[in-house]
């Protein structure tokens, strides 16, 4: 996709997502100059993706002059279907052009070492979600999906990594997943419609450059660079789950010793709670526990390590954490901003915000819905 093509997708989603906007706002929040966004504007009109119009009259004692024009986009009608495969779940929402969640289901099985049968649960949960919306199988419009593992950059899309999702190593899940939905399906990493969702729907927006960190039952990250998730020369940038950890010793599935994952995840700090705090492993609960804060600061502080030096290279806006551990909250921003304090430059430091991730663990499933609702209007 060329710069241009990204952009255009860019600014017709702040204006799907705003319903009607202003040229001046979408630069705003896009962080492009007037003249690109008039460019830009200029061609989603020319090809029916967006429409202008007069906006709000202006009130008594708003002064004189004409209605500013507004943007409002051309929502075709439809489905669209968005699909998380986690480690340990597979959910499948329907939804509507302007973002709103018709139906959802989710099922709980072990996605990594058992594709087909991830990916047939999949296929049930599609069937199941658009009878629960009323819709068939002609209102779809578009369907993506997030996979929990590096997928290449090649047009298939294939699952190149045998460390990570072992039982899925050259399958393109693409390719599976039409053959089993009946649509064609865009595919990404779940960490960067992580990232997706959170830029379009939550403490992403208006940040162009930023790194979420999903911390669930595996650790990692999107780099989003000028509103773009940064892939890699093979498509497997941001595995920060596997940085070694000094004094770590633990072997890894992906068969070294001392990987970040091995000392922090939604498992680890779950069963460490359940030993010492039975009852807290609820974040709600666990928030008001000073030896729960302790476990939770430490898991904060264990990864920052990590982000730390992904903030010296890239003087990232924002760090949001995502997945199941950014849901215990205040305990691990606290000790994920002690670590970027003490590790990352003093300027650097300064300029970064660290953040808990608004949509939590449903922060893929928005990004896969954003993704869906860009292939509906740009590939139809």
């Amino acid at each position: 996709m060329t710069t241009r093509d990204a952009n255009l997708r860019r600014v017709f989603d702040v204006v799907r997502e705003h319903g009607t906007i202003t040229r001046a706002e979408v630069s705003a929040l896009t962080r492009l100059s007037r003249s690109a966004v008039s460019n830009l504007v200029t061609e989603l009109i020319d090809t029916g993706r967006l429409v202008e119009r007069a906006g709000p009259a202006k009130g008594p004692g708003s002064g004189s002059g004409r209605p500013s024009l507004v943007l409002a986009p051309v929502l075709p009608d439809g489905v669209l279907l968005a699909i998380d495969f986690g480690h340990n779940h597979v959910r499948v929402a329907a939804a509507d052009m302007a973002g709103g969640i018709r139906a959802e289901r989710i099922t709980e099985l072990d996605v990594d070492t058992n594709a087909a049968r991830a990916m047939d649960c999949c296929a049930d949960l599609v069937t199941a979600v658009l009878a629960d919306a009323g819709a068939d199988q002609d209102a779809v419009l578009a369907a993506a999906a997030g996979i929990p593992g590096p997928l290449d950059n090649a047009p298939e899309r294939k699952v190149r990594s045998p460390t990570i999702l072992a039982d899925w190593i050259e399958l393109s899940p693409a390719i599976e997943l039409e053959r089993r939905i009946g649509h064609p399906v865009a595919i990404d990493n779940d960490a960067n419609l992580g990232a997706l969702g959170e830029l379009r729907f939550g403490a992403g927006r208006g940040a162009g450059d930023f790194i979420y960190v999903k911390a669930s039952h595996g650790i990692g990250a999107s780099i989003v660079l000028g509103g773009q998730p940064y892939r890699g020369a093979s498509g497997i940038a941001g595995e920060i789950g596997h940085t070694q950890i000094p004094g770590v010793a633990q072997w890894c599935r992906c068969g070294n010793r001392g990987c970040l994952e091995t000392t922090v995840s939604i498992d680890i700090i779950r069963t460490e709670l359940s030993r010492l705090r039975p009852t807290l492993v609820d974040p709600v609960l666990a928030a008001d526990d000073p030896v729960a804060r302790r476990i939770l600061a430490e898991a904060g502080r264990t990864i920052g390590r990590v982000v730390a030096d992904l903030c010296n290279c890239l003087n990232p806006a924002a760090v949001i954490l995502g997945g199941e551990l950014g849901e215990y909250g205040t305990a691990v921003i606290d000790g994920l901003r002690d670590s970027i304090d003490r590790y990352s430059q003093p300027a650097t430091s300064e300029a970064v915000a660290v953040l808990a991730a608004e949509n939590g663990r449903r922060a893929e499933l928005l990004g896969a819905l954003a993704l869906a609702a860009q292939q509906a209007a740009f590939d139809r």
